[in-house]
């Protein structure tokens, strides 16, 4: 099935139109934790309910801490179809972290519990998966489903990066979450990179 691209709605539009089309089973995929300096990046995929009330959702970004939190177990409560898939610092010093981000979503999409007959993606490049999809640039603004993911993405990760500070607190990862803040660059020069810093990024390869 050809996609329409008079879909390009309104956020809450889409999954709806996608339907009225006879897409059946219509997934978001998002990351998070491209940018920060240690840890892994992290990527949600989800299949929203046809008739879930998530009035509020929006990008994680654009979400407090105590909202992301509260969207993130009202999802996850609201259907089975949810997964979120983690490459570690190795594999993103290995491939780089564009291609680490795209394998994670990739990931993601196949952990589903019911494969999607369409995709849509946060950015401007498609992921390797079977089954068709559509690239969303700003998606976590524009899609209910990719701002869905996007939530699940940044939850996954900020607890991830709250176990890193227990094993590693020195570094304030409970505060920054990774981010080459003032405070974590400071850090880094102090102590050295430690085993969850990403080495091949400027700002830790420079203490190595």
């Amino acid at each position: 099935m050809a996609y329409d691209a008079a879909v390009e709605t309104a956020m809450e539009d889409w999954e709806h139109q996608l339907r009225q089309q006879g897409y059946r089973t219509v997934a978001g995929v998002d990351e998070a934790g491209r940018g920060p300096l240690a840890g892994p990046v992290v990527a949600g995929a989800i299949v929203l309910p046809e008739n879930g009330d998530f009035e509020g959702l929006n990008d994680s970004k654009k979400l407090s801490e105590a909202q992301r939190d509260y969207f993130y177990e009202k999802l996850t409560e609201s259907t089975p179809n949810w997964s979120v898939a983690v490459v570690e610092v190795g594999v993103i010093d290995e491939i780089n972290i564009l291609q680490a981000a795209r394998l994670a979503m990739k990931q993601a999409v196949e952990s589903l519990s019911a494969c999607p007959d369409m995709v849509l993606v946060d950015g401007n490049r498609e992921i390797a998966v079977g089954m068709e999809q559509k690239t969303l640039v700003g998606g976590d603004r524009r899609c209910l489903s990719i701002a869905a993911a996007s939530v699940l993405a940044k939850v996954t990760r900020d607890r991830l990066m709250q176990d890193l500070h227990r094993r590693f607190p020195g570094y304030g990862f409970d505060r920054h979450k990774g981010y080459g803040t003032e405070l974590h660059r400071a850090r880094i020069a102090e102590l050295g990179p430690c085993l969850e810093h990403r080495k091949t990024f400027k700002g830790v390869k420079e203490y190595l």
